[in-house]
């Protein structure tokens, strides 16, 4: 989809050189990375020329699009900055779309070819330049326009600003719940900045998608990169998929019910037509039981008595499909104590054994490292037969013996017991010990100070 030239999102891209009106000329599908961004799949069909598409699609900052006739038959391909036609003045953009894809994509929108500006030339290098200069101005302009609808105290929030290409008109786009007077706004707007101003209101939803960010999933948000619909979501979608009603879970960054819970409604409403209605009640000998859940993975429903909703009761949707016909014909069922079948526990068979904790660790280490110890060494060999000599053999580890006393009852059975002592002259015998060690035995002593023997300077000779 991309023509892998690393761009940033900005609409003031382009693939070509800096300063140039050229687009990528190596791939005509290149989409630039940008938001929104549209693979042409019939740039390989060439039609004949009478039946040529004269449209472009033009994408200029974020999202915004439309559609231009070429009237001067100018060779354009995705990428191409070109000048267009605008009230006042002209306006700078990048071709997004061309060929005959451009005619399904007006058909969709239901564009009119007749309201379809003009182009007037590829985009020259003074065009560029206004272009760039304007571009960064607009984050200084924004902040200045918050500071100045503060000001006058009206309750909006300014959320993007746009400069037309030839800095004749700002655009502002803003976010208000309510109706704001613009009135004296747009006088101090002229007199700050010069310029004509236009102001335009959008959904939240809207300024998301212009702002862009990341959502609940870790991925960037879809209306800021693919989404061009906004459909209308409402807390039944959530109910269809036993989602908790929670406002802080279902609201994405926009404030309002996230688009992605439309995308498995068709799924979830697929299977519940296998189910019957949550509101079923089974007339059973004990009394009357209600449905109280309903698990669209397992197809599986539980019940619960009137009287004593404690105790729940899980049954296949097959087993409640039976129940249902035999109450139609007058009949009571059994009890649902009766009629729950006990679980038998089904051993999983972990087959890559990610669950088990040791999975890293090497069993029969220990083993391993005996059995190696005991193996004759080759290298050892191969030496004393060079030398003339068999194999040696291994010897059996010595066996540590028992240290010598110097008491020579100490192993006699006339050996008296030893009497117990306190704890006080314990420590007293070991210092008394430590002490007496130490005067034998001087280098024992490590605390003790070594001094060296100082010897008398060396005489010169020559001096």
């Amino acid at each position: 989809m991309s023509c892998g030239c690393k761009t940033s999102g900005d609409s003031a891209h382009s693939c070509g050189p800096k300063k140039t009106a050229n687009g990528c000329e190596n791939v005509n599908t290149c989409g630039n990375s940008y938001k929104l961004s549209v693979f042409d799949w019939l740039s390989n069909i060439n039609n004949p020329a009478p039946n040529r598409c004269d449209f472009v699609e033009v994408r200029f900052k974020n999202d915004r699009k439309s559609f231009y006739k070429n009237v001067n038959n100018i060779p354009l391909h995705i990428g191409s900055v070109i000048t267009v036609e605008s009230s006042p003045g002209h306006d700078v953009g990048v071709v997004s779309l061309t060929g005959e894809l451009v005619k399904i994509q007006m058909k969709k929108k239901k564009f009119s070819e007749e309201s379809a500006l003009k182009i007037y030339r590829q985009a020259n290098p003074k065009d560029l330049e206004v272009w760039q200069e304007v571009r960064k101005k607009e984050d200084g302009v924004k902040l200045e326009a918050r500071k100045i609808a503060q000001r006058i105290g009206l309750e909006m929030k300014v959320t993007d600003v746009e400069y037309q290409g030839d800095a004749s008109k700002i655009t502002f786009y803003y976010t208000a719940e309510n109706r704001v007077d613009f009135r004296q706004l747009i006088k101090d707007y002229a007199g700050a900045f010069r310029t004509k101003i236009d102001m335009k209101q959008i959904g939240f939803r809207q300024e998301a998608a212009k702002v862009g960010g990341i959502g609940s999933c870790g991925r960037e948000l879809c209306c800021s990169t693919w989404l061009t619909d906004f459909r209308s979501v409402n807390t039944n979608v959530a109910r269809y998929q036993q989602l908790s009603i929670n406002p802080q879970k279902l609201a994405g960054q926009c404030g309002k019910l996230k688009c992605c819970l439309n995308y498995e409604l068709d799924s979830y409403l697929d299977a519940l037509s296998d189910f019957p209605s949550s509101s079923t009640t089974l007339e059973t000998e004990k009394g009357k039981a209600f449905c109280i859940k309903i698990d669209v993975f397992k197809k599986k429903m539980w019940f619960a008595y009137v009287d004593s909703s404690i105790a729940w009761y899980d049954f296949d949707i097959d087993l409640v499909k039976k129940l249902i016909a035999k109450n139609k014909r007058g009949e009571r069922t059994l009890p649902l104590e009766d009629l729950k079948q006990p679980d038998s526990p089904q051993q999983s068979i972990d087959l890559i054994q990610e669950n088990n904790v040791d999975r890293f660790e090497k069993k029969n280490r220990g083993n391993r490292n005996r059995n190696n110890q005991n193996k004759p060494n080759p290298n050892n060999q191969q030496q004393g037969q060079g030398q003339g000599q068999g194999p040696k053999k291994s010897r059996p580890e010595r066996q540590e013996r028992p240290e010598k006393s110097d008491n020579p009852n100490a192993h006699s059975g006339n050996q008296p017991k030893q009497q117990k002592q306190h704890p006080q002259q314990k420590v007293a015998a070991e210092k008394t010990n430590a002490g007496s060690d130490a005067e034998k035995n001087p280098q024992s002593n490590p605390n003790k100070k070594k001094f060296k023997k100082k010897y008398p300077p060396k005489k010169d000779k020559n001096a």
